[in-house]
């Protein structure tokens, strides 16, 4: 069941935008129920036959048949895609219009217009990325409402209330209008920005990392990279730190699944082929001459991937990119790092010194890693009391038992200092 529902994660989005595609985003609903039919079918017959040697094909060939049933049943009832209309109309024509949305070649295409559909203007940027991770990664209305701490009932109001806006625009965004690319293109970039982001280290309360939300942000942001409109250096650096991210993302827990300390974290583990993609996409980033905060952001995640150890680390470079990220994107998180990397070069007191000056700090009284981050700068300076202190008051905001498990640890590590 597991590796069903994440093949059905897997192919959704793909499917729900290739039947819009042919339907139009005004049928949206119609093209939703056509994908899941074809999941429901393909749980009934693989309950008999087993999985098939290719499932993503099978699925598609379902999609498509049940796609050609609907059109045919009410085609002369509802209006479907505006650019499709007259050749939906003739049975000589319908089959091939369809079997033409389907082929391979046009599918990275209609992926491509969903995913600028989804950032549709009037919609807040939390639905939005909420729409991409709905429609395009395939995530139920229980999923989509977990990555935003809502509830399910909350959620499927605000997904509803979503597709309906999309519907009046009748059909699939046009890739064709490169101003309106341009103008769409940073919500884009932001919306995948912020998907990474939740599964890196998201507030779930299930898990802090959740590597599939990773994979699938940077499947989409590769996908940018497929067209010429979309290709741009911002979309380059966005995919760059993707990459390094990713990467690191086995050393980010032990054998037993505990998080760990940057200091304990094992880099054998790195993914060298990752590393490797996020260099070739920075370099290709520096192409034109804008300086996004996903180019700092991949420069930072590219000197930390280049360290064979803490130590080894260029924390003089770190710290000089933090700077430079503080002056494109001011926020108490990017101040908190920056703070981290001051410790790392300079020593804790410095570190504890920059956390105090960093402004707007009450945003961060609900942040676990501000409240640890001050623990472990007090337990380095030998302030063992202090420093359980600060780890019980993180513990009190962690999101999940992950957080809960680490943060235990390091006070476990308070009373050792305490006792010895």
């Amino acid at each position: 069941m597991e590796l069903e529902a994440d093949l059905f994660r897997r192919e959704a989005g793909r499917l729900v935008a290739i039947v819009t595609r042919i339907f139009g985003i005004h049928n949206l609903p119609l093209a939703e129920d056509v994908v899941q039919d074809a999941f429901c079918r393909a749980l009934e017959t693989w309950k008999f036959h087993g999985v098939p040697d290719n499932p993503s094909a099978w699925l598609m060939t379902a999609a498509k048949y049940r796609a050609l049933d609907v059109l045919r049943r009410e085609r002369t009832a509802r209006n479907f895609a505006t650019d499709l209309g007259k050749l939906l109309e003739s049975e000589w024509t319908l089959v091939p219009t369809v079997d033409e949305a389907f082929d391979a070649a046009g599918i990275t295409d209609v992926e491509l217009r969903m995913m600028f559909s989804c950032i549709h203007p009037s919609l807040p940027e939390e639905t939005q990325v909420a729409l991409v991770l709905n429609l395009l990664c395939g995530f139920s209305v229980g999923e989509t409402a977990a990555a935003f701490l809502k509830k399910p009932g909350t959620m499927e109001r605000r997904l509803t209330r979503a597709k309906s806006a999309l519907a009046g625009t009748k059909e699939l965004f046009n890739l064709a209008g490169a101003a309106d690319v341009a103008a769409r293109l940073p919500s884009v970039l932001r919306a995948l920005y912020l998907l990474f982001n939740e599964g890196y280290h998201g507030a779930s309360p299930e898990s802090s990392i959740r590597g599939k939300l990773c994979a699938e942000a940077l499947r989409l942001a590769t996908l940018l990279l497929q067209n010429r409109l979309t290709a741009t250096p911002a979309a380059h650096a966005l995919v760059a730190l993707f990459d390094f991210l990713a990467a690191r993302l086995p050393g980010r827990v032990d054998a037993a699944g505990n998080l760990t300390l940057l200091t304990d974290r094992d880099r054998s583990l790195w993914d060298r082929t990752l590393i490797a993609a996020g260099r070739h996409h920075l370099e290709l980033s520096a192409s034109g001459p804008e300086l996004t905060v996903y180019h700092v952001e991949a420069a930072i995640a590219e000197l930390h991937a280049d360290a064979d150890c803490v130590e080894n680390t260029d924390w003089d470079g770190i710290v000089a990119l933090y700077d430079t990220l503080l002056a494109l994107e001011p926020s108490p998180v990017v101040a908190l790092n920056r703070a981290v990397a001051l410790a790392q070069r300079d020593g804790p007191a410095r570190g504890l010194e920059e956390i105090g000056k960093i402004e707007d700090c009450a945003r961060l009284g609900r942040y676990p890693f501000y409240l640890s981050a001050v623990a472990e700068f007090e337990l380095r300076l030998g302030h063992g009391a202090k420093a359980r202190e600060a780890f019980g008051a993180a513990m009190k905001v962690a999101r999940n038992v992950d957080e809960r498990r680490f943060l235990q640890m390091r006070m476990s590590a308070c009373d050792s200092a305490l006792q010895s």
